[in-house]
């Protein structure tokens, strides 16, 4: 049976469904897409200056994620990873988008942060072109951020997403579709102050290929090339021909403009307006198109997962040497969660499978803010594992971390701020008893105590022999037992 991968990256412009076939070459994995369906949602022009995306514009996302979900039944939730950009990140009533979204489409949406946006852009476009020793540019242009990377190979070197977007520009320059000098020069002035910051830094590293993806890419080199602007890919020269032309025009005009459609023509002098910033600010003599990006880079990503490469198993071992984790201790932690979590039997199921992997990580990463102070070392870590570039992780995999780390130890109502289920009570119970028993950071052939989850109890059977001899352990256990009791009430604990 063929394996069959969808990625769903619900930008600020476009909603993108990718399906792809899991081909093997040689050992090596190649993704080839079988069906693609691209949905105008201008979703950023829909929020207003309060950063509430509107109920018309939440109708229409809808509508567009329930044709989605219609060609996505009989997908196993594995296969499938649906990822929401920049509109979902600065959205204030998120707490309600994100669920009307979820229940149209039918599966969760990751709403990922623009460095992590970047990474898998630069994965998805990378994965499509030839291979190369050149250093690679890349510039993505969506309708709320912009992302700008480069990278050798596989591996990105510079990773940066800007806060500027062909529709987020559009209505704050071009709302009525009027185009005159003036506003090109003021949306191009602006985009240049957006990508000053980074602009020193990318020249300094220096590359030999650039490449645009997204529709503002491609819809220029098309138009480009259509009126003859350009011979081949992006320009500056093109693209000032192009300007002028749009304000002799006043406006995107159709009729006489080849190459634009309808969907991208009231955003394009915004698009123009932020690529021709790039290239002044950056020195980018000719870019060609990039296939791909964000929904590709989610594909690979996936593929990953089910694989040793996991990127996200790569950026914690990155993190244990940044930060100077006793190796040893964490995989005992490690080691003794997982097997207490394994005694609770909770369904075989993709969430159940994901909380496992989480729990493995947090116990890798627990002890992560002892580099930065011992006192209130958890909260330490809290903190890093929720706002560090943590390439692999999405936004809910890091409050996933977080949670687990800042409740391993002490009182548990500080975790209220926390959307939990049961399920991660369960997955954090077997960490914090796993750090108990681990507290002498002495190796331990078989653990002293077991966990049989009971509907809303859990009774831990210890081995009184043991504890008869560990006094701390069993008075920590005894202190475990009255910290729930105190602070959860769905969750009861019994000693046997």
């Amino acid at each position: 049976m063929e394996q069959l991968l969808a990625a769903v990256d619900l930008g600020s412009n476009s909603f993108r469904l990718s399906i792809g076939r899991v081909v093997q070459h040689n050992g090596h994995a190649q993704i080839y897409a079988i069906d693609r369906l691209n949905e105008s949602v201008r979703l950023a022009a829909g929020m207003g200056a309060d950063k509430c995306i509107s109920p018309d514009a939440i109708e229409r996302a809808v509508v567009i994620l329930k044709r989605f979900n219609e060609r996505l039944l009989g997908f196993h939730p594995n296969r499938v990873r649906a990822v929401a950009t920049n509109t979902f990140r600065v959205a204030r009533n998120l707490s309600e988008v994100l669920p009307a979204a979820e229940a149209a489409l039918g599966f969760p949406i990751e709403v990922i942060s623009g460095h992590e946006e970047a990474r898998l852009i630069f994965s998805g476009i990378s994965n499509e072109l030839p291979p190369s020793p050149n250093r690679r540019l890349m510039i993505d242009i969506g309708g709320g951020s912009t992302e700008v990377i480069i990278g050798k190979g596989l591996k990105p070197m510079l990773l940066s997403s800007l806060y500027m977007g062909c529709v987020s520009y559009t209505d704050k320059f071009f709302a009525d579709g009027v185009i005159t000098e003036e506003r090109m020069q003021k949306a191009i002035l602006a985009a240049r102050r957006e990508l000053e910051g980074i602009t020193r830094q990318y020249r300094k590293t220096g590359w030999q290929e650039a490449y645009g993806s997204s529709g503002t890419a491609k819809g220029l080199i098309a138009i480009l090339q259509e009126n003859g602007m350009s011979k081949k890919g992006i320009t500056l020269e093109g693209m000032e021909l192009l300007k002028k032309r749009l304000v002799q025009d006043g406006k995107v005009d159709m009729r006489t403009l080849h190459g634009v459609k309808p969907h991208r023509a009231p955003v394009l002098a915004a698009g123009l307006a932020i690529m021709m910033a790039a290239f002044q600010e950056l020195k980018i003599r000719q870019m060609l198109p990039g296939e791909g990006a964000l929904r590709v880079g989610v594909l690979y990503d996936m593929l990953g997962r089910d694989s040793e490469r996991d990127q996200r198993a790569q950026t914690v071992q990155q993190m244990i040497k940044r930060y100077h984790v006793d190796t040893r201790q964490a995989h005992r932690v490690r080691e003794a969660a997982l097997s207490l979590f394994r005694e609770l039997r909770l369904p075989d199921s993709p969430e159940t499978q994901e909380l496992s992997r989480q729990l493995g990580w947090a116990a890798d990463l627990h002890e992560v803010g002892l580099s930065i102070a011992h006192a209130d070392y958890h909260k330490h870590t809290a903190y890093v594992l929720e706002h560090a570039d943590m390439p692999g992780f999405s936004n809910d995999d890091q409050a996933m971390l977080s949670f687990l780390s800042l409740g391993h130890q002490g009182k548990l109502g500080k975790l209220k701020r926390f959307e939990t289920s049961k399920a991660w009570w369960l997955t954090l119970l077997s960490l914090r008893l796993a750090v108990i028993l681990m507290r002498r950071r002495e190796d331990m052939e078989t653990l002293p105590l077991h966990i049989e989850l009971q509907g809303k109890k859990v009774l831990i059977r210890q081995n009184a022999g043991w504890m008869a001899t560990h006094p701390l352990s069993q008075a920590s256990l005894q202190a475990e037992v009255q910290a729930w009791q105190t602070d959860h009430n769905d969750l009861s604990l019994e000693l046997a």
